[in-house]
């Protein structure tokens, strides 16, 4: 990666004066900074393929698998669909940068129901983050193993299945790659003391920082990472009095994501923590989940197991078959040449991409996150998207890996060194290839576990259809909001949990307040009608395994008094 921020005397192409290069770009082997000329292509390449994905997602109806997507377009067409729309529909845990995203396209009622609302997120971010991979490893690496980089990263099938989706993970990675980046930058303009570089990079860095704390809770650790790592350069440099301004809007910014989410969950939570141990919470649903007087999962309290289960989980969804394990001990490789290299710090900063290791192993361990995949005990699916995480790293380090070993091969093998670098890209179509065939594990993931959901979900779409326009249906909104969003029913013609008024006067009258009452095994609508069944006439009971059975109520004195 490139070390300090040396000017350069620009390279006139063509006989435009508009149009330059660096002048290093005649040389092939040359490490530089990419300019706009090798990123233009890299994002239309992105752009292609996000493009084909989407076209595949949708035909196969794959975009709304996941029950996460569905509940993420929940709450976003929520903000805006509901009796008492606004902010205070955001919820908790989840973070609310994802939601807010998809507000500009959720408000179609088309969009919502098939998913577009939130793929277009997703594909904006998969480009950015393809983009930001390949000028990352661009600071490392010449623009031949770059390209191997982004291409290991942007033809990885899990990821484009993930951008065609309503998932946060494509969110995520962009934001990684891009804080790492900016964070290089950054570095290299106070090396070079430019002050007013180095003032815009700090306040870009600071909203970066503010959007992944906003978007996943791994963002915090990140976001404290960066912030730890800036403030010790600055002060190796004496370079607080200098910059003052711009790290305090950098501090500030960096701060402001969790004291606000605090603030929040106090505010509509009544509890500073309901993200934490709030009924939606991990730790709640591992309870509710777990058999009665069953052992937590494996991993738990157990960093080592978490370890080799979440590395693993890294690998098989990064490679098909088993070469997950030669990527990961490339990556493992290059890491180690990385480091012993000799590079300014600019150069040493991707290795925060690796950050998401420690994480997933602590939240695996002791934060009620399980993650399980075929290939390990106990041999399902959940969370397996997880490991996505750690794609980035591997891409670039892999890439710097071969780059190096491409450079040892060079003096006594010429020509292997010379072939390495197209027969990687073969091998990377290849990987996608055989992903596609085997299906990738996280669509294969959300193909297994929707099947219990859809199998309510579809005759309960039947009931709803029935329903007259404008009618009122007493439902758990969060619960089945899949339903709704298939049978296009507004969320402002339901009475659910998060409208309050509606919700308490229907306790004491369902069959007065609603036209069709939906309830399952004991959740509170069963309640209401245990208390209060006069008036309601059960039509329908819906089972399936592994779920509590519906049952779906036709009020014969809606609207009396």
């Amino acid at each position: 990666m490139a070390g300090r921020g040396a000017g350069r005397q620009p390279l006139l192409v063509g006989g435009n004066p508009r149009r330059f290069l660096d002048p290093r770009a005649a040389d092939p082997d040359a490490v530089y900074p990419a300019n706009r000329q090798e990123t233009l292509p890299v994002a239309l390449m992105a752009l292609t393929a996000g493009f084909l994905a989407l076209a595949v997602s949708a035909r196969q109806g794959y975009m709304m698998l996941y029950g996460d997507a569905v509940a993420h377009l929940g709450i976003a067409r929520r903000i805006v669909d509901n009796t008492a729309p606004g902010l205070v529909q955001l919820g908790s845990p989840w973070l609310p940068l994802p939601h807010l995203l998809m507000l500009p396209f959720v408000w179609k009622m088309e969009w919502w129901q098939d998913g577009m609302a939130g793929a277009w997120p997703s594909l904006v971010c998969f480009v950015f983050a393809v983009v930001g991979v390949y000028r990352l490893a661009r600071r490392a690496m010449p623009t031949q193993w770059a390209f191997v980089a982004a291409g290991f990263f942007g033809l990885n099938a899990n990821l484009l299945y993930l951008s065609t989706t309503a998932m946060s993970e494509p969110l995520f990675l962009a934001l990684l790659v891009w804080i790492v980046l900016v964070l290089c930058e950054l570095l290299e303009h106070l090396d070079a003391e430019e002050t007013k570089a180095v003032t815009n990079h700090l306040v870009l860095l600071g909203l970066l920082n503010l959007a992944a704390v906003m978007t996943r809770y791994d963002g915090w650790i990140l976001a404290a990472a960066v912030w730890c790592v800036m403030t010790w350069q600055m002060w190796r440099r004496r370079a607080f009095r200098r910059y003052a301004a711009g790290f305090v809007t950098f501090t500030f910014l960096t701060a402001v994501g969790p004291t606000a989410w605090f603030a929040y969950n106090h505010v509509y939570g009544h509890d500073w923590l309901d993200f934490m141990r709030g009924p939606y919470s991990p730790r709640e649903i591992d309870r509710r989940t777990s058999p009665p007087g069953s052992h937590h999962y494996f991993g738990w309290h157990n960093p080592a197991w978490s370890l080799m289960l979440y590395a693993r989980t890294a690998q098989v969804d990064a490679a098909a078959w088993e070469w997950g394990w030669l990527v990961a001990a490339a990556a493992l490789w290059g890491t180690w040449r990385l480091c012993r290299a000799q590079l300014e710090l600019p150069g040493r900063c991707a290795l925060l991409l690796w950050l998401p290791l420690p994480f997933y192993v602590y939240s695996e361990s002791y934060g009620s996150v399980p993650i399980f995949i075929p290939q390990l005990y106990p041999h399902s699916f959940y969370n397996s998207r997880y490991g996505m995480e750690l794609l980035p790293a591997l891409a670039i380090f892999m890439a710097f890996a071969l780059y190096q070993l491409a450079g040892i091969l060079k003096p006594k093998q010429p020509l292997v060194a010379r072939v390495l670098q197209p027969v990687c890209l073969m091998l990377i179509a290849l990987n996608l290839l055989f992903m596609l065939h085997e299906i990738p594990l996280v669509l294969k993931e959300a193909m297994v576990n929707s099947r219990s959901r859809l199998a309510v979900e579809g005759p309960l779409v039947e009931q709803l259809a029935l329903v007259p326009k404008g009618d009122p249906i007493l439902i758990d909104n969060s619960e089945y909001i899949g339903a709704l969003q298939t049978a296009g029913v507004p969320l402002k013609q339901t009475i659910g949990p998060s409208d309050y008024y509606r919700w308490r006067a229907a306790a004491t009258a369902p069959a007065r307040a609603a036209v069709l009452v939906v309830s399952s095994e004991g959740d509170a609508i069963s309640k209401m009608i245990k208390e209060h069944p006069q008036g309601l006439t059960e039509v329908s009971i819906l089972c399936t395994t592994g779920k509590p059975c519906v049952r779906v109520y036709r009020s014969d004195s809606y609207g009396a008094k």
